[in-house]
């Protein structure tokens, strides 16, 4: 990877990757205008794609200790399959977004190291908060620092029946008692 303006980017580099030397909590803010949201949940005859839109998102990190706060908060009623009926179902029936209104995942630590260059892996744990319960949650994440932001990717399954919310399955439609998240973000510097 080359770095164009790498004056400007040291001093975030400096923060984010020099460990015990920057026991300082780093601040970052998540850009929705990059940020994109997927589900997937297969059933018998066909599988459902769609997507959600964030609200908004802040994140804080002690690279040194792993400790990790802020939220990502997604608006509940912005789930789009594509389909109207079916959406206007998911909304009122499964996720009940008029007494629901966010997803929020609230994270408190980090695990592993971000590398000034190249593609790292990571896992971030923390509290996944939907249809009015919080759900510990750890998810492994892909991250890539270019031109001073951090390019973020990550799948993980929500097992929405467990977590005590309808499967819309009927007696000739059957779907997954668990919906893939596929999140692709850009975080920048706080400013």
């Amino acid at each position: 990877m080359t770095f164009r303006s790498a004056r400007w980017q040291l001093p975030i580099f400096a923060i984010l990757y020099a460990g015990p030397l920057a026991a300082q909590e780093t601040a970052w803010q998540l850009d929705a205008a990059q940020t994109k949201i997927e589900y997937t949940l297969g059933d018998v005859l066909h599988t459902v794609h769609g997507t959600f839109a964030i609200k908004r998102g802040d994140l804080r990190f002690d690279p040194e200790s792993g400790k990790a706060s802020g939220e990502l908060v997604v608006d509940t009623k912005s789930g789009n399959s594509g389909n109207s009926t079916r959406d206007r179902k998911m909304n009122r029936e499964i996720l009940e977004s008029d007494k629901y209104p966010e997803i929020v995942f609230r994270p408190d630590r980090i695990q592993g190291k971000v590398s000034p260059q190249g593609i790292s892996q990571i896992a971030v744990h923390g509290t996944f908060e939907i249809h009015g319960a919080g759900h510990e949650i750890a998810m492994s994440m892909q991250v890539e620092p270019v031109n001073g932001n951090l390019k973020v990717a990550t799948r993980f399954d929500i097992p929405y029946q467990k977590w005590g919310m309808k499967n819309p399955s009927t007696l000739f439609l059957r779907v997954d008692d668990k919906v893939a998240i596929t999140i692709q973000a850009v975080w920048k510097p706080a400013r």
